[in-house]
């Protein structure tokens, strides 16, 4: 009596019909696509595969991270801290000088340079401060560096993703390359230049008071900087360097209009930046501030009242666009360092319609030469496992589409590679089963011992194919990431198609043809 498990029937068939379900949607056009996704409930089958940048075209940029400018602010900062530090200190100095990397101290004479190295040091331990007798040199320390690198480059990446996922561009990819770079790769950009210039804007926004007394003479003293208006290119206002108000101090921003009609950009502030503006502003009442962008100074109002709700507004000779540009780049917040654009390329859609073209023909090709060998060779077997073969290039499919992963060239190139994998774990069935009845077993149990037999070497080929696939998409980038993934769902694909489905397609025929004997 020829039995098969119910449970695993039903199992197969279910795989079976839930990855077709996912595959069906990719059928579609775009417009039918989109149509079906909105009437279809959220939990029924509607995504369709997303296209990388050689397949549907788009830009590529590299993108090359200012880590000296940010290294340089760094060390603003750091002598910042230093000078209020040494004044508490009451440890007078005749220089205060930066360097890219650090700053130099001179020590007013009769002043101990070994105290004024305790007191930096007191201030910041991680950085490395020498002592000598007519000046303290501070530097950030090579671990100071590599931490201070990393973090400007990681910061850079997730402001740039929140960046364009605002655009509202699928499936982005973005990535570190080499010390100081990183990849962006926008499938399906219609508009680079604007995708550009807001990914390269700093957006660096502060509010600082206004010394009306030094503007008016055109001269910065310490602790000040003369910044040019954007409302009048022949004032340069002089402002306090430390802003009271900083860009990350900023819970949203939403572009409106103003009570005169005029576009501008509201902004809310946390708790610590609504207390910061509520106690400057109740303090500078008819005195002047200056909302500062890039150190352009974008608009200089006058305080009126004390603000102390949390909620502002930048106003100046801005567009609609402009404004709701600026409200996306604040909401993502400014850039550690400046990025610069140091390669560009652009596909085409007609280029990725090709690529796409190219790769159906290549998988058609390859999957019809498949088809012929092993009907050719195994007749009714061949028949089974060219089924199966169809199913599982639709369950490869439908694996991505259900985890919307990016489908690229080299993608398709794992898909043509999964084929011959999946065709491979049934010829190394067939033959054992030619062996078997060679022996003199019956049918049956040559049937039986030549998939027991043939799972372990299955299992072993694929095990290291999938290993392989995982490391390179462990460590690789892009296109080599979509390789990997079609790879890994073709191997499970094509393991389960050969060892299950086409088992159980056997089985069934065993049970209804019932035969003496087997060709082999």
């Amino acid at each position: 009596m020829i039995r098969y498990p119910l449970w695993k029937l039903l199992f197969i068939l279910a795989i079976c019909v839930l990855g077709i379900a996912y595959a069906v949607p990719n059928l579609m056009s775009k417009e039918q696509a989109a149509a079906w996704q909105a009437k279809v409930p959220s939990w029924l089958p509607s995504k369709t595969v997303s296209l990388g940048l050689d397949l549907q075209g788009g830009s590529h940029l590299m993108l090359q991270v200012g880590i000296d400018v940010a290294i340089r602010d760094q060390a603003e900062n750091a002598m910042q801290s230093a000078r209020e530090e040494l004044r508490t200190e009451k440890l007078g100095y005749t220089s205060l000088r930066a360097t890219p990397n650090g700053f130099i101290i001179t020590p007013r004479t009769g002043t101990d340079p070994e105290a004024m190295r305790r007191a930096v040091l007191k201030d910041d331990p991680t950085l490395d401060v020498t002592a000598a007798p007519d000046s303290v040199t501070v530097t950030f320390s090579e671990a100071k560096m590599i931490e201070l690198t990393n973090h400007i480059i990681d910061q850079s990446i997730e402001i740039v993703r929140r960046r364009v996922d605002e655009t509202g561009t699928r499936e982005p990819v973005i990535a570190r390359q080499g010390t100081d770079r990183i990849v962006v790769q926008l499938p399906g950009v219609k508009d680079p230049e604007g995708v550009k210039k807001l990914i390269g804007t700093t957006a660096k926004l502060g509010l600082h008071l206004v010394d009306l007394e030094a503007t008016r003479v055109g001269r910065a003293g310490v602790g000040k900087v003369q910044l040019p208006s954007q409302e009048d290119a022949s004032i340069n206002y002089v402002v306090e360097k430390r802003p009271m108000i900083t860009g990350d101090m900023l819970t949203t921003a939403q572009p409106s209009f103003g009570q005169s009609g005029n576009p501008v950009v509201t902004f809310n502030l946390n708790g610590i930046g609504a207390r910061r503006f509520c106690d400057a502003s109740t303090k500078n009442v008819n005195k002047p501030f200056a909302i500062v962008l890039d150190d352009v100074i974008v608009s200089a109002p006058t305080i009126q009242e004390p603000i102390c709700g949390g909620t502002a507004q930048i106003s100046g000779q801005f567009s609609v666009k402009e404004t709701s540009d600026l409200a996306l780049l604040l909401r993502a917040g400014a850039l550690p360092a400046p990025l610069k654009i140091v390669e560009e390329r652009t596909v085409g859609p007609t280029l990725g319609s090709d690529s796409i073209e190219a790769g159906k023909k290549a998988c058609l090709i390859g999957l019809l030469f498949v088809i012929v060998f092993v009907t050719s060779v195994y007749g009714l077997f061949g028949i089974f496992a060219s089924l199966a073969l169809i199913i599982n290039v639709t369950l490869i499919m439908g694996g991505l589409s259900m985890l919307q992963a990016t489908l690229t060239l080299p993608g398709i190139a794992g898909i043509v590679l999964a084929i011959g994998l999946a065709v491979d774990g049934n010829v190394l069935v067939y033959e054992r089963i030619k062996e078997e009845l060679r022996a003199g077993r019956s049918p049956m149990a040559a049937i039986d011992v030549g998939y027991q037999r043939a799972r372990t070497t299955i299992m072993d080929s694929n095990l290291t194919t999938l290993i392989s696939a995982l490391i390179l998409f462990s460590f690789g980038t892009g296109p080599i990431k979509g390789f990997a993934v079609t790879t890994t769902i073709g191997v499970i694909t094509s393991y389960f198609c050969a060892l299950m489905l086409t088992h159980a397609m056997v089985m069934i025929w065993l049970r209804w043809a019932k035969p003496k004997a087997i060709e082999g």
